[in-house]
């Protein structure tokens, strides 16, 4: 990536009552819908796996790059990306928290 500060769509999702039809609807419905919208540049999907106290209050986290937040807002109101937004609330609308960041620092650390 550029040294150009980009932005990202950030989505926590809860733990779902049914893990096995939420990522079946999440990898195999949205995430090719989510991956259309125009001016994506990356996509990072983490399962969480716990926390310092123990277990997480989150199950998946999705970070969505765009170049600026006039790409990113382009982006969401696009057919695609309304398409997307759309068929997330179809099934995650009360386990998904959405926020926007700005990437103010990106760099591999050097192996030891």
């Amino acid at each position: 990536m550029s040294s150009k500060k980009m932005v990202k769509l950030i989505a926590l999702y809860k733990k779902p009552e049914d893990v096995a039809s939420f990522e079946d609807n999440y990898f195999n419905s949205h995430i090719p819908l989510a991956s259309k919208m125009p001016g994506l540049k990356k996509v990072e999907i983490s399962k969480v796996n716990g926390a310092p106290g123990g277990e997480a209050e989150y199950y998946l986290m999705a970070e969505l790059y765009f170049e600026d937040m006039d790409s990113l807002k382009a982006a969401m109101s696009s057919p695609e990306g309304k398409a997307a937004a759309k068929n997330l609330m179809g099934f995650a609308k009360d386990i998904v928290s959405m926020m926007f960041a700005d990437v103010i620092e990106e760099k591999a650390l050097a192996q030891v």
